[in-house]
C-alpha cells in the first residue's frame, strides 16, 4: 500500500531506541526524511547509521533533553519545515501513590506530559501558519486501564489522551490533524525495567513479570514495529479523515 508519505519530513522525539526508533525505521521505509531527537547522541547515531545504510533518506540527529526549556525550544525550531511530529519521549517510573513523592511525579511529567504539551504548542503554531501538518502522540494503554502500580503514568496518559482529543477536534479547521496511539506493554528495554520494578514492589521478586500479565496489571507485550506501523498509517494521507482520536492498540 502506498501511504503517500515519500518526501515528507518527520521529527520523532525519544527516537534513540524502542518505539521511537521503530517509528524512525517505518517512516524511512516510506521514503520520509527524519529529524531524530533524544538525549543520547551515541544511540541516535547508531539508529541513523542503520537507517541510511538501508534507505535513501536524510536523517539528522540532535541530542537534546526535552525536560530542559532551552532544548525544547531548540527542538521546536527544528520543526519549521516538519510535516509530521511524533511525540514519544517519556520515562515515567512505576510506583504507587505512596512510593512516588511529588519530586518524582513532577520530574516524570516534565518530560512526557508537559514535554508533549509544550512541544505541540510550539509546533502547532508553525503548522497552523502554513495550514498543514500532523501531530501524533504516543501515549499508553495505562491511560485507559488505570493501574494502582503505575499511577503516575496512568494519570499522565489519561491527561494526554484528553489533550490529544480536544486539540485534534479543533485543529482541522486550520489544516492540522492531531491524534494519538495507546500502546499496551511493548517489548522494549524500558518496559522490561518497568515490569521488573513493579514485580519487585508487588511480589518482592523482579522475575515474576509474567504474574503481572496474568493478574491484568499489564497487558501482554506487543512489538515496537506494531506500534510504529499504526503511527505511520494514521500520520499518512490514507487516514486524512482522522483527527482528535486515540487508537487503542491493546
Amino acid at each position: 500500500m502506498n501511504l503517500h508519505l515519500a518526501g515528507k519530513t518527520v521529527l520523532i522525539t525519544g527516537s534513540s531506541k524502542g518505539i521511537g526508533a521503530a517509528c524512525a525505521r517505518s517512516f524511512a521505509a516510506e521514503g520520509c526524511n527524519l529529524i531524530l531527537v533524544a538525549r543520547s547522541r551515541d544511540l541516535l547515531e547508531a539508529v541513523r547509521a542503520e537507517i541510511v545504510a538501508q534507505y535513501k533518506v536524510q536523517v539528522d540527529v540532535h541530542a537534546l533533553d526535552l525536560r530542559n526549556a532551552a532544548d525544547l525550544k531548540r527542538t521546536a525550531a527544528l520543526c519549521a519545515t516538519v510535516d509530521i511530529l511524533v511525540n514519544n519521549a517519556g520515562d515515567i517510573p512505576s510506583g504507587t501513590i505512596e512510593t512516588l513523592d511529588e519530586i518524582k511525579w513532577r520530574h516524570a511529567w516534565e518530560l512526557k506530559l508537559f514535554g508533549y504539551i509544550n512541544l505541540s504548542r510550539d509546533v502547532y503554531a508553525l503548522m497552523k501558519a502554513r495550514e498543514s501538518g500532523v501531530i501524533i502522540n504516543v501515549i499508553g494503554m495505562a491511560g485507559e486501564r488505570a493501574s494502582y502500580d503505575y499511577i503516575c503514568g496512568s494519570t499522565a496518559n489519561a491527561a494526554l489522551a484528553a489533550f490529544t482529543k480536544g486539540m485534534g477536534l479543533g485543529s482541522t479547521k486550520f489544516g492540522v490533524r492531531v491524534m494519538g496511539v495507546h500502546p499496551p506493554s511493548t517489548r522494549t528495554e524500558r518496559i522490561d525495567t518497568l515490569l521488573k520494578a513493579t514485580a519487585k514492589a508487588r511480589y518482592g521478586d523482579e522475575t515474576r513479570t509474567a504474574d503481572l500479565i496474568k493478574e491484568g496489571v499489564f497487558l501482554a507485550a506487543i512489538e515496537p514495529e506494531q506500534v510504529a506501523d499504526a503511527v505511520v498509517y494514521i500520520a499518512s494521507p490514507r487516514a486524512s479523515q482522522l483527527s482528535g482520536i486515540v487508537v487503542n492498540l491493546g
